[in-house]
This record gives C-alpha cells, sequence and structure tokens, in this order.
C-alpha cells in the first residue's frame, strides 16, 4: 500500500511538472510571437501601411540611392509578426516617366480595384518632368499599371514639392489627397476615378493646410469624430527626425500643432519619422509603422520598418510612443 501510494504521489508529481513545463513553453512560444523590429529585412523607409480583407499590408520605400529607387515591394501578414514579400509590386518600366526615386507610397481600395499613389524623379522645379503619380491594379500585391501616362500632380504649387502623398476618404465618400514637401503641406479633391483634380467650393484646387513645423510626409485618419493630422519634422537624414500631430473638428481644420509623439530613443534607434497608422477594423485599437536608422548607422539610405503600438489618453490626445526593439504581439485580423 505504501509503494502503491508513493508510485501514486510520484506519478502525480510527475504529471504536474510535465504540465507546469506544457504551460511555461506555452508562454515562452506566446512571448516569441512578437514582431520584433524591424518588422522584415531590408533597407525600408517612408511605410505606408493598411489592412485589406484579413491581411495587414506595408508599402514602404525601397531606401536606396535615388538612381536605384525604380521599384517597390510590398509586404502582408494575417498577424503583424510573419510577413511575405511581394517584389516589385511596382516597377518603373510600367510608369514610363518615373526614371528614378519613387516614393513614399500611398494606397486605397475602390471599387474593387487598388490605387497606388507614389512620388517620382525629385523634382526641383515646374520644368521637370515628375512629381506625384497613380497606378492601378486588381490585386493588392499587383502588378500596378500607371493610370495616366503622366503625373497626376506635376508642379510646385504653395510651395510644396509634389511629394509624400496621402489618401483619404471622409465620411461622406470624397477623396482627398494631402501632400507636400519643402515645408509645406497641400491637400486637393480626387474626381471620382483618380485621374484628376476637382476644385474646393471657393473654386480653389490646392488648400495649403501647412502646420507649424512641418516638413513632409502627412497622415489623415479620423477617430472619435476627431480629425487627426500627423506629419514628419526635422531633416530625414538626422537624429531629429520626428513625427508631430493637430486635431480638428472638420476635415477644413484648422490643424494646429500639438506635439511630438515619435522621435528617437538612442538606447534603441535614431532619426524614427515618416510613418503611417493602421486602425484594427471595428476596434479602437492602433498601431504606428514607421521607419528609423539603426544604432551606429550612418548611411542616410540605411533606414528599416518598424512597429510600435500608438495610444491615446482619455481627452483624445496621442500619447508619446514608446519605441522598441520587441515591437508588438501577433493581432490576427
Amino acid at each position: 500500500m505504501i509503494k502503491k501510494t508513493v508510485l501514486t504521489a510520484l506519478f502525480s508529481s510527475l504529471m504536474f511538472c510535465a504540465w507546469a513545463q506544457q504551460i511555461t513553453n506555452h508562454a515562452i512560444v506566446k512571448n516569441k510571437l512578437r514582431s520584433g523590429n524591424p518588422i522584415f529585412p531590408g533597407w525600408y523607409a517612408d511605410p505606408e501601411a493598411t489592412v485589406f480583407g484579413r491581411q495587414y499590408w506595408v508599402y514602404p520605400t525601397y531606401s536606396a540611392p535615388y538612381e536605384q529607387q525604380v521599384f517597390m515591394d510590398a509586404f502582408s501578414s494575417p498577424d503583424l509578426v510573419h510577413w511575405t514579400k511581394h517584389p516589385h509590386v511596382l516597377d518603373s518600366a510600367n510608369v514610363k516617366w518615373a526614371k528614378k526615386a519613387i516614393w513614399a507610397p500611398a494606397i486605397t481600395k475602390k471599387d474593387g480595384k487598388y490605387y497606388l499613389f507614389f512620388g517620382a524623379n525629385d523634382i526641383q522645379n515646374d520644368q521637370q518632368t515628375g512629381g506625384i503619380g497613380v497606378a492601378v491594379s486588381d490585386k493588392p500585391e499587383g502588378p500596378f499599371k500607371d493610370l495616366l501616362g503622366k503625373p497626376l500632380i506635376d508642379k510646385i504649387v504653395n510651395g510644396a514639392q509634389p511629394i509624400d502623398q496621402f489618401v483619404f476618404k471622409d465620411h461622406d465618400g470624397q477623396y482627398y489627397i494631402i501632400y507636400g514637401g519643402w515645408g509645406h503641406c497641400n491637400m486637393a479633391k480626387l474626381n471620382a476615378s483618380f485621374t484628376g483634380l476637382i476644385p474646393f467650393a471657393d473654386g480653389t484646387v490646392y488648400k495649403s493646410i501647412t502646420p507649424k513645423d512641418y516638413t513632409e510626409g502627412p497622415v489623415l485618419f479620423t477617430r472619435k469624430n476627431k480629425y487627426y493630422l500627423m506629419w514628419s519634422e526635422g531633416g530625414w537624414t538626422g537624429p531629429n527626425y520626428r513625427v508631430a500631430y493637430a486635431m480638428a473638428n472638420s476635415i477644413d481644420g484648422p490643424f494646429e500643432r500639438i506635439g511630438v509623439v515619435l522621435k528617437q530613443d538612442p538606447k534603441v534607434a535614431t532619426g524614427a519619422g515618416h510613418h503611417s497608422v493602421i486602425q484594427v477594423p471595428g476596434k479602437d485599437e492602433w498601431y504606428i509603422v514607421y521607419h528609423r536608422r539603426p544604432l551606429n548607422e550612418t548611411d542616410g539610405n540605411h533606414r528599416v520598418t518598424c512597429i510600435d503600438h500608438l495610444y491615446f489618453d482619455a481627452n483624445g490626445l496621442i500619447k508619446p510612443v514608446v519605441i522598441t526593439q520587441d515591437g508588438v504581439q501577433a493581432r490576427k485580423l
């Protein structure tokens, strides 16, 4: 009897240990299901992040010398952790007027088609060919082909270089393009086919909405009936690159700067900026996807794409973003 009791106790102890080890292993595995930062390998910057169906998508700039920036890759994920690369979703072979510096994509879906907006050629004046173009595809992974055969916006208006475009759909269904470098930000209305612009009620086509300290990279989204305009400040090759924001009650603004929400952490990375924002559909859950420069990297093009949480306080103000090495936990849609 005693021997049987001892064996029973020993068996129970072994079973408990096995169960405990299983739980521990599960916790370890669960803990490892994080995105890490960067979220995928390679030099990539200016990420445009969005959700299509049950997949997260990121469309970044291929970060290289301008003459080598002649294509764009995309990445998709079911959970923010496991990413699939889709090479050359856009290639200059399909955009005859784009010769270099294909930058900062913006993407939207409309009427079953996917529209990829991009900057190209880094034009310095109105006599040069280039600006903001539009490409279209039946699938989010492309291939995208030039919609117009020419740029959609190819002039410097209100001092804004035609780069760093963002496309925003308002509650009434109207699509807007917000863009601009050189410290100036413009907003314009897109027509229904994305082949041109339509004027505002006062007859103007381009409206300047430049907030204080704006440099480039605008992003616009709504949350709880508030409009949030975000942008990058400082120089993109420097450690002072950062993201600030403003809030307004309508798309008409005014967008007055509130403060910086994303910046470098000398212990983690430098040059954190040029971002986009993901909202989990139907949830008040938000992520910020951005680029930064690894510590000890001095090459301006050595930028990587990262993700961290974006949180709001009780008044709707954006809390300062904590940039991490671990990234975020897996989050399926």
